[in-house]
């Protein structure tokens, strides 16, 4: 049975970590040098040996992650790595299979029988902290990530001030291309590639099709951190877009990537770019062979205005489960399978492109593309509760696009239901109407 009396050990974390380092509060871990726990913050951070202060304790902490790090074997070398680095502690680990875009849905189904310690996309973390799922971080595992990554990666795990989770990758997308097609001159412009073959997009994709909006300067919560502000995909601005983009889709050159046609195109031939990420890196390479280009996201022209591409940039991040028999244990796995070791193992092993600062990744395509779009070709995805209004009405906008249901004629009319059902709070209608 996980412990639900939590805030003692928050307390206590919260004393010692003031005593301790000196940081304000920021991120989703606890740290606590109290005696009647079972270790130090300072001595169980990510990478260090275990001090001769940990008490002993012997019990299952449970771990979740996607398939793909239990069939590398990653999370089984890095659990016994750190069961090894931790002699006072005789833990054994238990595996589940959850993918970290999931986690909201799996964690909070049955939160105090979820797993201590879990992998997730920080766009869940509003969902998970309302859910009491995910312990905020403090002490020195609040300073490690703060030292450890960039701004833009801990703004990512930040929600309503506190930090909530250890990054580990940034979740973003950029595009791949063919060689044998375009040169490094024509992916610069997304109207140059059309014109010289054909592009796959995920047009009815909610977490793409915003990167023309936002390009012409619409906004998500104003800096994605404004819940009052709203969303702003309406007026001219975003007119003009869907306008761009009814075009778009009546262009013989452009393919709505769906159910991988992206991906199968490019290995027959009939498509010579895709947009995604990181995970498909090894499908891309196999289609294209010595063809195989990666690079950042290209500017388009609407109404005579060159815009620039800009994606959603997030994290996946390791979090723990505030209901955990050991909180301390738990935070300290957390960290460690965060830290710079087991990032590194995880890019040796699965090309899990690092956030720590202190990893250099040469000669890598896709870590500088992925660098490229985080500093200059994306928004930072908002994750305040209100932002679940978005996904909805931008899929139906993209879907609705490639259908042939949105025209010249009615763009501007159909932008604007977009941009009302986008800032509709769907949960207080479905009340209102419930009274």
């Amino acid at each position: 049975m996980k412990k639900k009396a939590l805030s003692l050990f928050l307390v206590a974390a919260m004393a010692a970590s003031m005593a301790g380092c000196g940081s304000d509060a920021k991120e989703e871990t606890t740290a606590t040098t109290d005696s009647s726990t079972t270790g130090s913050a300072d001595s169980t951070e990510a990478g260090a040996d275990a001090s001769s202060d940990e008490e002993a304790w012997s019990g299952t902490i449970t771990v979740w992650s996607p398939q793909e790090d239990q069939d590398t074997g990653w999370l089984a070398d890095q659990c016994d790595a750190f069961n090894a680095a931790h002699p006072n502690w005789d833990i054994t680990f238990e595996y589940g299979v959850c993918p970290e875009g999931d986690a909201k849905t799996n964690v909070t189904t049955d939160v105090e029988s979820a797993a201590d310690v879990y992998m997730l996309a920080n766009d869940n973390i509003p969902d998970l902290v309302s859910a009491n799922a995910l312990s905020e971080l403090g002490g020195s595992y609040l300073d490690q990530v703060k030292s450890t990554n960039s701004e833009t990666m801990v703004t990512s795990v930040t929600y309503k001030d506190a930090v909530y989770a250890f990054p580990f990758t940034s979740n973003t997308w950029f595009m791949y291309y063919d060689k044998s097609v375009y040169s490094e001159e024509d992916i610069k412009s997304f109207d140059t590639m059309l014109e010289k073959g054909k592009v796959s997009f995920p047009l009815s994709n909610s977490w793409y099709i915003q990167a023309f909006y936002a390009g012409n300067g619409c906004t998500l919560f104003g800096d994605g951190t404004d819940e009052a502000a709203g969303i702003d995909f309406g007026g001219d601005k975003a007119a003009a877009v869907t306008d761009y983009l009814v075009d778009l889709v009546a262009n013989p050159n452009f393919i709505n990537d769906q159910d991988g046609a992206g991906i199968a195109g490019l290995r027959d031939g009939s498509v010579n770019a895709i947009f995604s990420g990181s995970w498909d890196a090894e499908s891309v390479k196999e289609a294209l062979g010595d063809n195989y280009g990666v690079a950042a996201l290209p500017s388009f022209t609407v109404n005579g205005t060159e815009c620039q591409m800009k994606s959603f940039a997030g994290s996946k991040a390791i979090g723990v489960n505030p209901n955990t028999e050991n909180p301390q244990v738990a935070m300290s796995l957390a960290a460690y399978l965060a830290g710079e070791e087991a990032q590194q193992a995880h890019y040796d092993q699965r090309s899990i492109i690092p956030t720590n600062t202190n990893i250099t990744i040469a000669d890598d395509p896709i870590a500088t593309a992925t660098a490229e779009v985080i500093d200059k070709c994306s928004i930072m995805q908002p994750i305040v509760s209100s932002m679940s209004n978005y996904w909805s009405p931008a899929e139906n906008m993209g879907k609705n696009l490639v259908a042939g249901d949105v025209t010249h004629d009615n763009a501007a009319e159909k932008t604007e239901d977009m941009n009302t059902a986008m800032n509709t709070d769907v949960a207080a209608e479905a009340e209102e109407a419930a009274e």
